[in-house]
Parts: C-alpha cells; sequence; structure tokens
C-alpha cells in the first residue's frame, strides 16, 4: 500500500502547504515582495531596499516571481529603457500571510532571546 493510498487526508494537508512553498520559499521573494509593496518598483530600488541581496539572485528572483503570476515586469519605450516591476492582484492575497509571518517572527525572536513575550502572541496559538 502506497502513502498515496493510506492517508489521503494527510496527501490533502501537505500538497497544497508544499505548492505555497515552492512558490515563496526561498531567503528573498517574501523580502522583494514586501519591499514592492512599500513602493520599490524599479530593480536598483529593490536592489538598495533588500540588505545583501545580489544583482544575479534579484533578477533570478524577479523572473521566478513573474512566473507565478505574483509580479508584472513592465518595460517604458525611453531613453535610457526604464523597467519597472509591480505587485500582481494574485500577490496581495498573501498580504495576510506576511503580516502573520512578521508577527510570528517577532514572537518567536522573543522567545529564542529570552527577553520576555514582547511581540504579540499569535491568534491561532492562545
Amino acid at each position: 500500500m502506497s502513502f498515496k493510498d493510506s492517508h489521503p487526508e494527510c496527501r490533502e494537508m501537505i500538497l497544497p502547504v508544499r505548492d505555497a512553498l515552492d512558490v515563496i520559499s526561498g531567503k528573498w521573494k517574501v523580502s522583494i515582495l514586501i519591499a514592492m509593496g512599500l513602493g520599490n518598483k524599479r530593480f536598483m530600488e529593490l536592489q538598495n531596499a533588500i540588505p545583501n541581496i545580489t544583482p544575479r539572485m534579484l533578477s533570478k528572483e524577479l523572473k521566478e516571481l513573474e512566473t507565478n503570476k505574483l509580479v508584472e515586469r513592465k518595460v517604458f519605450d525611453s531613453f535610457p529603457v526604464t523597467v519597472e516591476y509591480h505587485r500582481t492582484e494574485h500577490s496581495r492575497t498573501l498580504d495576510m500571510l506576511i503580516e502573520e509571518l512578521r508577527k510570528w517572527g517577532e514572537y518567536h525572536r522573543s522567545v529564542i532571546t529570552g527577553q520576555g513575550i514582547k511581540a504579540e502572541i499569535p491568534s491561532e496559538s492562545r
């Protein structure tokens, strides 16, 4: 008997989570989306807003975000050519998730540093 046959409820829970993590996982994708949400749209603006990201990595991550329809690339016919990146409406569906990750990150940092619970405990954990 395979995993697929013996644990359908587990498979039904795991696969969508894996799909989501495949799209937003990595060190930079969520940071790029946050930077874009704060108004950074040009390549250099994004690179300057995100500490330690290399131009090569930013380019790679932007292409992956574009492939997954989270970012649109717009080229302006100017001299020199101007390129801007914009979050799509589809990417806005991640806003609540990103905010919850931020809250959990603050909470987790306070727990592991032993500085008491400074951050709000995520709502589902109460």
